[in-house]
């Protein structure tokens, strides 16, 4: 199998998440623990295969982020990585294009968490750095997130953010943006 493959969480086989999973532990050096591979599943996954070898990996999912007093839709994107001796050959691109087609026509905002490394690859997508505040809806309530200030991008889809407004995420275990 050569090419993009975009499929959701329930079709994959075991061995694809296993495959999906070694990658992303490659790909990010080992810094990719149990919690950030859970908040990758329960979404649209985009695979790039080259020669039947899983080289690329991308998860859309489904997130609540409060804004302006609204719970808006939120394409949250997840684990992105292309295996290092195939990067620059399109692959990332290929993999946003799709994710990007799900957030347009699925939800009212996208949203991900950038490495510094990722931020120009994001920023010439179009992708907007978040310059207000950020927080999560805690099980002890609302607690502000600045370790997160800074690393938090956006998508605005069918709602315009006020730059000035916070950004409140839903509760997860592990990182919560």
């Amino acid at each position: 199998m050569t090419g993009l493959v975009l499929t959701h969480t329930a079709d994959l086989s075991q061995a694809t998440l296993n495959q999906a999973r070694a990658l992303l532990h490659d790909v990010f050096e080992g810094d990719l623990d149990d919690d950030d591979w859970d908040h990758a599943l329960g979404g649209m996954h985009a695979l790039v295969w080259e020669s039947g070898d899983l080289v690329g990996h991308a998860a859309v999912i489904g997130r609540r982020i409060i804004h302006g007093g609204r719970a808006l839709r939120t394409g949250y994107v997840e684990a992105l990585g292309v295996r290092a001796d195939h990067r620059r050959r399109g692959h990332g691109a290929a993999m946003m294009d799709a994710i990007e087609h799900i957030v347009r026509g699925a939800y009212d905002l996208g949203a991900l968490g950038a490495t510094d490394l990722a931020v120009p690859f994001y920023t010439g997508r179009g992708w907007q750095l978040w310059p207000g505040r950020s927080s999560a809806l805690t099980p002890d309530g609302i607690r502000m997130t600045p370790d997160s200030d800074g690393a938090i991008y956006v998508l605005p889809v069918t709602v315009p953010l006020d730059p000035a407004g916070e950004l409140t995420c839903d509760w997860r275990d592990g990182d919560v943006w």
